[in-house]
């Protein structure tokens, strides 16, 4: 089972812009990648995801505004987030599944705030 540590985090005026990076430990080619974030207290959000296509899936809510993306020889996707809003900030965490084995895998997540 992969292991995937999220970096990029941070803290960007409104209208901003942060990339995040999930760097899995082995190969993610037959995984789908998501990206969700969480606030106190509340659930966890989809925020986009990307499958082995690759296709991306966003959330109304950042459509348009982020763009989700994935370096398989890298072990790498990405989140790039631009006109960062106030309601972008949470803990963002990514999400690596394979669906022929149904295994699952969570990063400790990454920070953002966006504030000024």
């Amino acid at each position: 089972q992969i292991q995937l540590v999220e970096s990029g985090g941070g803290l960007v005026q409104p209208g901003g812009s942060l990339r995040l990076s999930c760097a899995a430990s082995g190969s993610i080619s037959s995984y789908s990648i998501g990206w969700y974030r969480q606030t106190p207290g509340k659930q966890p959000e989809l925020v986009a995801t990307i499958n082995t296509g690759p296709s991306a899936y966003y959330a109304p809510s950042v459509q348009g505004r982020f763009t989700i993306s994935r370096d398989n020889p890298k072990n790498t996707v990405y989140l790039q987030m631009d006109s960062l809003k106030p309601e972008d900030t949470a803990v963002y965490y990514c999400n690596a599944f394979q669906l022929s084995s149904r295994l699952t895998s969570w990063g400790q997540g990454t920070q953002v705030t966006v504030s000024s």
